[in-house]
């Protein structure tokens, strides 16, 4: 079961976006952030959906902590452990302060262990970690996209990690927490849709910036 959960951006926060996206650039504290280009562009949207985007120097300016509200609410009401995937290294920090009794996927594999044990409430992961092979469907049945994918095959493979044979839930259900009328609502439509392919879901991103 798949669930898109919309978060609203303030009004502020609302027209910093949309300036960047017709402008491609914004302003912070000490200077600009600029996209050269509309595939820069949709990163530089993508990153600013979590809260925070990387400078040309790869200096990460904090813009909001919309999407932590909505996962701590998740969390909160929750019967089953979580598996979150985040998507940036500046995410990580903020996670991890928000969260700090939670679990990162490392290359400890007592971690998967203790998962699959229903000793973890909440393991956030990167998709790129969590790929082929990976068998964690037997620690819970949720999953939470904190931030997307550019990647529909790592997409797949992530929801595959609970979704698959020896899974003890019922169903598996797959939260997806979006910015509001954003390039996410473009990514989650296109991620689902019935045999896209890969350069299909980035022709539709770019062309409907």
């Amino acid at each position: 079961m798949a669930r898109v959960i919309h978060t609203p951006l303030k009004s502020k926060l609302r027209a910093v976006y949309e300036e960047f996206k017709k402008d491609f650039i914004t302003q912070v504290d000490d200077g600009t952030i600029i996209a050269d280009s509309s595939a820069i562009l949709s990163n530089k949207l993508l990153q600013f959906c979590n809260g925070a985007v990387y400078d040309e120097d790869g200096e990460v300016h904090h813009f909001h902590d919309e999407k932590l509200d909505t996962l701590e609410e998740i969390v909160r009401n929750s019967d089953s452990p979580i598996l979150c995937a985040y998507s940036y290294k500046h995410d990580i920090p903020r996670l991890a302060k928000r969260f700090p009794k939670a679990t990162f996927m490392s290359n400890d594999t007592d971690i998967v262990k203790r998962w699959n044990a229903g000793k973890i409430p909440l393991l956030f992961c990167h998709p790129a970690s969590a790929g082929h092979g990976l068998n964690l469907q037997f620690g819970g049945n949720v999953v939470v996209w904190f931030g997307m994918t550019w990647s529909l095959e790592l997409y797949q493979q992530f929801n595959y990690r609970l979704r698959r044979r020896g899974q003890l839930g019922d169903t598996v259900i797959i939260h997806h927490i979006t910015i509001k009328d954003s390039i996410e609502d473009q990514l989650i439509k296109a991620l689902n849709t019935k045999d896209i392919t890969q350069q299909e879901l980035l022709n539709t991103l770019r062309i409907e910036l």
